[in-house]
């Protein structure tokens, strides 16, 4: 079953229907059960429709291009007309098979790949092609509650030697006996190049081919299962990446109401907008059977509709969501129902207390006080929190982790508080490698234009007057970001299963720079200026 958190509970995964399924069966005909969208139209309706759905011995398209006159599937060297609905929508059903590959021609122009692409093959500039999902065999998930949830963040590329979502597998039942009960996949949809944080993604529906394509994360998700590991997929609503243009041709994804840090805002007050966003949740909690998702950047997602549109997502995606939010904004929790949120102010309390680093946001972070305040606070188990993780590391200058000793500090406080915990990948054996700032954009015009924002971001700091920061497109950038795959340091794994025994009751004080946690019968004091830690039980 999936995760239940909060007061919501959740079907069991093993029992909802995949998206697949519901639209194959509202279209038996030529256009779908109930064609003409418009104002009566439910939401419901538009997210299950999008995109290229295999109905049958046939495939039933769905587009959303309000401009276009015309529109045409192109598959197998024929064009086929769709007809036009209401709002904008292009619908038909035809006689082309699953595996097949295809494009739309708007008004007669070139190819483009599907904004709902399931599959993109070969990339970015490939076509799409037609996948039922309903085939992909994946077993259910665990069952946990709140406070058992015990994180795992990686980044698929470089977490082992392949870089893909298989070379995962032989790894997962070590971190379920180390204590890890849900494991975290920065976003895997397809992206520029072959290697990035998969946060510039265009095609959104899309696993990534260099990591294995839909058949890949299936058997991914699937082996976690069977190991007793839910599955948590970080999603990116704020932005779609270089080659967003592409997804503009078919429609008005965009406005000039909102700015984000990484473009053009997206603009949810278009209704199809809104299905294109909910629908891809429901894609990955419904078809891929994913246990919850991780809202990348939250504050940057506007929309000034009477319900939100994540919180809209939140009552309809049958999974665990988790914002992203800037420090001390509880939106997420208070108005928009997420049953958790990330919250950096202890890693940065941490941070800050040991390494006296206070440029930029550091500036308001450092003090014993605020450190016991974060430790603290009511409804820990909805607060995620880390010692480092992908931010925290890889928008360094040089992607450099804690020093060791300050690391096993910072993570066994993390550990031992009550707060839900998120290990970055390595932390479990103090990983040395960097996690780097790493890009592969195809555009030479973005790639040069990366590189210099890069440097600009840091020529500020005194730190690296006169360092060559590292060419995020360069591929050895990325290859020194690979972690390596030693036994768990035998403290991390004590205190996880210190984590599972021990009394929901956290007492904390400061003496000076030195920290007392206490939990039942257990004692971790940590002092923050000689970077020591023990545990006492």
């Amino acid at each position: 079953m999936t995760a239940q958190i909060s007061s919501r509970k959740w079907t069991a995964t093993g029992t909802t229907t995949s998206i697949t399924a519901v639209a194959a069966a509202a279209s038996p005909g030529g256009n779908p059960a109930g064609a003409g969208y418009g104002d009566d139209v439910t939401a419901e309706e538009l997210e299950r429709r999008l995109g290229a759905v295999p109905a049958g011995d046939a495939t039933a398209f769905h587009v959303w291009a309000p401009a276009a006159r015309e529109v045409e599937v192109l598959a197998g060297g024929r064009r086929h007309p769709l007809d036009r609905d209401g709002g904008g929508v292009h619908v038909g059903k035809l006689p082309i098979s699953p595996g097949a590959d295809y494009g739309y021609l708007l008004d007669g122009g070139e190819p483009l790949p599907d904004p709902c692409s399931r599959w993109q093959p070969e990339g970015l500039r490939g076509p799409s092609r037609v996948l039922d999902t309903a085939c992909l065999a994946i077993a259910d998930g665990p069952e946990l509650a709140p406070e058992e949830l015990v994180i795992y963040e990686l980044h698929v590329g470089a977490f082992t030697a392949e870089g893909t979502f298989d070379a995962v597998i032989p790894h997962l039942a070590g971190l379920r006996e180390l204590g890890v009960t849900a494991v975290e996949l920065m976003p895997v949809a397809t992206f520029p190049g072959t290697r990035g944080w998969g946060y510039d993604g265009v095609y959104t529906w899309a696993p990534h081919h260099a990591y294995g394509g839909p058949q890949g994360l299936a058997r991914l998700v699937d082996a976690a299962h069977r190991a007793g590991l839910a599955v948590i997929l970080d999603v990116v609503y704020n932005h779609i990446g270089p080659g967003s243009e592409r997804i503009a041709r078919f429609g008005p994804y965009f406005t000039d109401r909102h700015e984000t840090f990484w473009g053009a805002a997206i603009d949810y007050s278009q209704p199809a907008v809104r299905a294109w966003a909910i629908g891809n949740a429901l894609l990955w909690a419904c078809d891929y059977r994913i246990d919850g998702l991780r809202l990348d950047a939250v504050h940057s997602v506007f929309d000034d509709s009477p319900v939100h549109v994540l919180r809209e997502l939140a009552e309809r995606v049958p999974a665990l969501v988790i914002a992203e939010m800037g420090h001390d904004d509880f939106r997420p929790l208070d108005e928009w129902g997420h049953d958790a949120m990330w919250l950096d102010n202890l890693h940065h309390e941490l941070h800050v207390l040991m390494t006296g680093e206070r440029d930029g946001y550091y500036a308001a972070f450092g003090s014993m006080d605020g450190l016991v305040r974060e430790l603290r606070r009511p409804s820990p188990e909805r607060l995620v929190v880390a010692a480092q993780n992908h931010d925290q590391i890889g928008n360094r200058a040089f992607g450099d982790r804690l020093a060791p000793e300050a690391h096993r500090v910072a993570l066994a406080v993390v550990l031992f508080s009550l707060a839900t915990p998120l290990l970055f990948m390595g932390e479990e054996h103090d990983e040395p490698a960097p996690f780097r700032f790493f890009t592969d954009h195809d555009d030479p015009v973005i790639a040069e234009a990366t590189r210099e924002g890069r440097r600009r971001e840091f020529a500020a700091f005194a730190a690296f007057a006169g360092e060559e920061i590292p060419d995020p497109q360069e591929p050895a950038t990325f290859e020194r970001s690979r972690i390596s795959h030693p036994e768990p340091d035998p403290f991390y794994r004590e205190l996880l299963r210190l984590r599972r025994e021990l009394p929901r009751e956290l007492e904390a004080s400061a003496d000076g720079p030195v920290l007392t946690l206490r939990r039942g019968p257990a004692t971790l004091v940590a002092d923050l200026e000689r970077r020591t830690v023990r545990l006492e039980t």
